[in-house]
C-alpha cells in the first residue's frame, strides 16, 4: 500500500532576515496555518520580523513585560521585531498578520501597541496577502506597501492597554487580582497581603502603571470581561463574576470604557465583517 506523501514544512515567515520587507498571510485555525487562531496559548516568544496582527472573530490577549493588551475583532496589536510576547487565542477563526523586516520598522512604534483597523487598511493587506512567498516585490506592489506603513502609522490607537509594574510587591498584586478578578479585598487589604502599606501600594502603584489603584482594577476586570463575553458568557454572569450589584452597572462601566454596551461592541464588530466580507465578494478571508 503506497505511503502518503509528508506534508511540506510551513516556512516560518516571522524569521525571515531576507525578502520583501512586508509579509501579509491570511490566518485561520488550521494545521498549515502561519499562526493558528481557535482557542489556544502561544508560550513567551519573540519574531525576528516586527507583526502587525488583527482577528475578525473572537479575542486576542497579548501579554509582555510592558503589560497586557486586548485585540476585539477588527483591532489590530502591534508587536515590535524581537520583543517577548504571549498570545492567548479566545475563538478566532479568521485574521491577517503583517510582518516586517527590522528595517521597515524604523518609522514604527518603540512599543507595543493596538490600534484600529479601517476598510482601506484591510483592503491593502488583503492584497499584499497575494504576495506570500515571491523573493521581491515588482514597483507597483513596493507603492501598495509604502500605503499600508503610512495606515499603519496614522491608525489610531485604543485604550485596551493594563500596564504592570515592576516593583516585585507591586506585580505580585497585580498578577494576583489577574487570577482572581472576583476578589472583594479592598486596597488595605491587597496592602497587607503584598506586606506592604496602603499609602505605599497607593503611590507606588500611580507612579509605575500611571493609574490609580482603583482605575488599573478596574481596567484588569474590563479585561476579564472582554475574554468571558468574546467566549460567549451572558452579560448577567460576567456582572456577577466581577462583583456587580447589577447587569445595568457593568453596562455602565463597559460603554464608559469601550463606548458601546457589551451587546453593540460585539455585534458591531460581526457586522463590520460582514460588510467588509460582502465589499470582498462573499469570500472566506482565510481562504
Amino acid at each position: 500500500m503506497p505511503q502518503p506523501m509528508p506534508s511540506k514544512p510551513v516556512p516560518d515567515f516571522s524569521e525571515q532576515a531576507d525578502g520583501p520587507p512586508l509579509i501579509a498571510l491570511w490566518n485561520e485555525d488550521g494545521p498549515d496555518s502561519q499562526f493558528r487562531l481557535g482557542t489556544r496559548e502561544y508560550a513567551s516568544h519573540s519574531h525576528l520580523r516586527g507583526q502587525l496582527f488583527c482577528v475578525e472573530s473572537g479575542l486576542l490577549h497579548v501579554r509582555t513585560h510592558h503589560g497586557s493588551w486586548l485585540l476585539p475583532p477588527h483591532r489590530a496589536g502591534w508587536i515590535p521585531p524581537g520583543l517577548e510576547h504571549q498570545v492567548s487565542v479566545s475563538g478566532a477563526m479568521s485574521g491577517w498578520s503583517i510582518l516586517l523586516a527590522p528595517p521597515a520598522c524604523v518609522s514604527l512604534p518603540a512599543r507595543p501597541r493596538v490600534v484600529g483597523v479601517n476598510e482601506l487598511m484591510r483592503a491593502l493587506v488583503r492584497r499584499a496577502a497575494s504576495w506570500a512567498g515571491q523573493p521581491r516585490l515588482a514597483q507597483e506592489q513596493e507603492r501598495v506597501v509604502a500605503v499600508l506603513l503610512d495606515e499603519m502609522r496614522q491608525a489610531p490607537q485604543q485604550p485596551l492597554h493594563l500596564p504592570m509594574p515592576s516593583d516585585r510587591r507591586l506585580l505580585r498584586v497585580a498578577k494576583a487580582i489577574l487570577a482572581q478578578p472576583d476578589a472583594r479585598r479592598s486596597l488595605a487589604d491587597w496592602a497587607d497581603w503584598g506586606g506592604m502599606s496602603a499609602r505605599t501600594l497607593s503611590r507606588q502603584f500611580r507612579a509605575e502603571t500611571g493609574s490609580s489603584f482603583a482605575q488599573w482594577r478596574q481596567q484588569a476586570g474590563l479585561t476579564h470581561a472582554l475574554e468571558r463575553l468574546a467566549r460567549g458568557d451572558p452579560v448577567a454572569v460576567v456582572a456577577d463574576a466581577l462583583g456587580y450589584a447589577t447587569a445595568s452597572n457593568f453596562i455602565v462601566m463597559f460603554r464608559r470604557a469601550f463606548g458601546a454596551s457589551p451587546g453593540r461592541y460585539f455585534a458591531g464588530a460581526a457586522s463590520g465583517q460582514a460588510a467588509l466580507a460582502a465589499q470582498d465578494g462573499g469570500d472566506d478571508p482565510g481562504q
